[in-house]
């Protein structure tokens, strides 16, 4: 079966959609109803014994697969308006879910995470364990804004490791510091017990 579909995309007489081959175990499609629909993309008239002799599959499986993809809401079998009645495969659920997976990624790719934040400030990708951390850290109740300024306190005091933000949080959290504008104030109480003029550099107000 996977030979003829190959075939048929050397001889040019096939488009496969790339968004299709990335994204087909994300709609629920199997191997099979994979090549199957490679196939219909270009012969969509709704005709097993072609489609069975074309693949080389026997009948059964091709409407099995066909009726699999039915029940998945990918494809639909239709008729044509005409004097004789015609039959075929109707790939507008394909197409429209495709659509949908294409503006999904798009939105990923623009939204930058709290994990994106860790890896640009680290400067290199985080381990699995790391990322159990700081959603460990989420799931007990720390905002992603929060998370995000004990990261910019630990990097400002030259520190890039998760334990010593674990810390920052902790104490945090025993002062009821939840945001920026706590952090400010606790910062304004700080200072005012000290003597004399001392220089401190105003991270909170930097561009993210």
């Amino acid at each position: 079966m996977t030979g003829k579909v190959l075939e048929l995309i050397k001889h040019g007489n096939i488009s496969i959609p790339k968004i299709l081959l990335t994204n087909y175990k994300k709609l629920n499609i199997t191997d099979q109803e994979l090549i199957l629909l490679i196939y219909l993309i270009s012969n969509n008239d709704f005709n097993p014994e072609r489609i069975s002799k074309d693949l080389d599959i026997k009948i059964v499986d091709t409407l099995s697969m066909i009726d699999s993809l039915t029940k998945k809401d990918i494809l639909k079998i239709s008729t044509k308006a005409s004097k004789v009645r015609e039959e075929f495969i109707c790939l507008d659920e394909l197409y429209n879910k495709l659509t949908m997976l294409i503006i999904n990624n798009k939105e990923e790719k623009t939204q930058i995470t709290i994990y994106d934040k860790f890896e640009k400030e680290f400067a290199r990708t985080l381990s699995p364990i790391e990322f159990e951390i700081i959603g460990a850290w989420l799931d007990n109740g720390f905002t992603e804004e929060t998370v995000s300024l004990a990261l910019k306190e630990a990097t400002y005091n030259g520190v890039t490791n998760l334990r010593y933000i674990d810390k920052i949080l902790s104490e945090w959290q025993k002062k009821g510091i939840k945001t920026k504008d706590d952090i400010k104030k606790q910062r304004e109480n700080h200072n005012k017990k000290k003597t004399g003029e001392i220089f401190e550099y105003d991270w909170l107000n930097e561009q993210d």
